[in-house]
C-alpha cells in the first residue's frame, strides 16, 4: 500500500528565487497594486493602506534587513530539501494552485489531479520580452524554458478513483498539449527546482484553485479533502513512500502575522479547528494559498509536526510583502 511518510510546506514567493537586491522590483509592484488584500476581506491600494495604518515598517523595509531575511529563508529551504532527501520518497505529491498557467480562466476546476506521464512547464517568464529580473525568477520556477519532469500516472489514477469513491468530484488532467501556450507553473516548478536537489522524483500534482472565485473551497473542505487524499493513497495497491508538499503562502500581499501565526499553530496536533474556521475573506489573492497548507495538513494529520519556521518579510514601509513559512511533518 502507498502512504504518506513526509509532509512539507513551503512558500514560493518570487523573493525566494531572487537575490535580495532584486526584491525592490516586488516592492514596486506592491506600490502599483490596486487590490492589496486585507484579512477582513477588503482590497485597498497602497495609498489607502498608508492612510489606514501609516508607515510603521520603514526601519524594516531596508536592504540590510532584506539580506538577513534572505539568508534565513534560504537556510529554511535547505532544511526542507534535506528532509525530502532523507525521507527517500518514491513519489512527491505537490498541492499547489494554478494561476492561469495550465488551466484557462474560462474553465478552472476547483481541484484537479494530474495523471500524465510527464509534468511539462510553461516558459512564459523566460521569454525575451520579459525583464532581466523576471527571467531570473523564471529559473527558480522552472519557467525559463520548457522543462519535463516525470509524473506518477499509476498512483495518480488511484488517487482520482479513491477521491471519487469518497464523493470528492475531482477534475482529472492527463497531458499538456502545448507548453508554449499553457503548462505547469510556479507552484510546481519551484518545489522541483528548490527542494528536489536535481533528483528525478516522480511528481503527483494536485492543482487546487485558490485564487479565482467563484469555485474556491472553504478551509474546512480543504482539510477534509486532504484527509481523503491520504485515504485514497492508502487504498492504492502499489507500495509507495509518498511525500506531500504544500506550495505557496503564507499571507500576502499585506503581511498579517496574526493570520500566519494562526495557521502555524493550527498545524499542531489537536488544533485543526484553527485551520478549518479561517473565513474565506482572509483567504484572498496570495493569502488564498494557505488553502494548500490546510489541505496538506489534512493529508499529513497522522504524522507529528516536527518543526516550523516563519519569516515575515515586509518590503515597503506600510508592510506589504509576504509571510514566508516552512513546515515539516515526519514520524520520529
Amino acid at each position: 500500500m502507498a502512504d504518506i511518510v513526509l509532509g512539507l510546506a513551503a512558500s514560493h514567493s518570487p523573493l525566494l528565487t531572487l537575490d535580495w537586491p532584486e526584491w525592490e522590483h516586488r516592492a514596486q509592484a506592491d506600490l502599483e497594486n490596486a487590490a492589496l488584500n486585507l484579512s477582513d476581506g477588503r482590497f485597498v491600494n497602497y495609498a489607502e493602506l498608508v492612510a489606514e495604518i501609516g508607515t510603521p515598517y520603514s526601519a524594516i523595509a531596508t536592504p540590510e534587513q532584506f539580506r538577513d531575511a534572505a539568508d534565513r529563508c534560504q537556510a529554511g529551504l535547505d532544511r526542507l530539501a534535506g528532509e525530502l532527501e532523507s525521507a527517500e520518497p518514491d513519489v512527491v505529491m505537490v498541492i499547489g494552485d494554478d494561476q492561469g498557467e495550465l488551466f484557462p480562466r474560462s474553465n478552472t476546476p476547483a481541484i484537479s489531479v494530474y495523471y500524465g506521464d510527464e509534468i511539462v512547464t510553461n516558459d512564459v517568464w523566460g521569454r525575451a520580452d520579459k525583464s532581466e529580473w523576471m527571467n531570473e525568477m523564471a529559473k527558480g520556477y522552472l519557467m525559463d524554458r520548457v522543462h519535463r519532469l516525470p509524473g506518477a500516472p499509476e498512483l495518480a489514477l488511484g488517487v482520482i478513483e479513491g477521491l471519487i469513491r469518497a464523493h470528492v468530484d475531482v477534475g482529472a488532467a492527463s497531458c499538456v498539449d502545448d507548453p508554449v501556450t499553457a503548462g505547469f507553473g510556479h507552484a510546481f516548478g519551484f518545489i522541483a527546482e528548490r527542494l528536489f536537489r536535481r533528483r528525478s522524483y516522480p511528481m503527483l500534482p494536485v492543482l487546487l484553485n485558490t485564487y479565482f472565485p467563484p469555485n474556491v473551497m472553504t478551509s474546512e473542505r480543504a482539510f477534509e479533502v486532504g484527509r481523503h487524499l491520504r485515504s485514497a493513497l492508502v487504498a492504492c495497491p502499489r507500495d509507495a513512500r509518498v511525500a506531500v508538499v504544500a506550495s505557496g503562502g503564507l499571507s500576502h500581499f499585506v503581511v498579517d502575522e496574526d493570520l500566519d501565526t494562526r495557521v502555524l499553530e493550527g498545524l499542531q496536533p489537536g488544533n485543526s479547528h484553527m485551520l478549518t474556521s479561517i473565513p474565506p475573506g482572509a483567504l484572498n489573492s496570495g493569502s488564498s494559498e494557505i488553502l494548500n497548507w490546510i489541505m496538506t495538513a489534512g493529508a499529513a494529520e497522522h504524522l507529528p509536526l516536527n518543526w516550523t519556521e516563519y519569516e515575515p518579510i515586509r518590503r515597503t514601509p506600510a508592510g506589504t510583502g509576504v509571510g514566508v513559512g516552512f513546515a515539516c511533518w515526519r514520524a520520529n
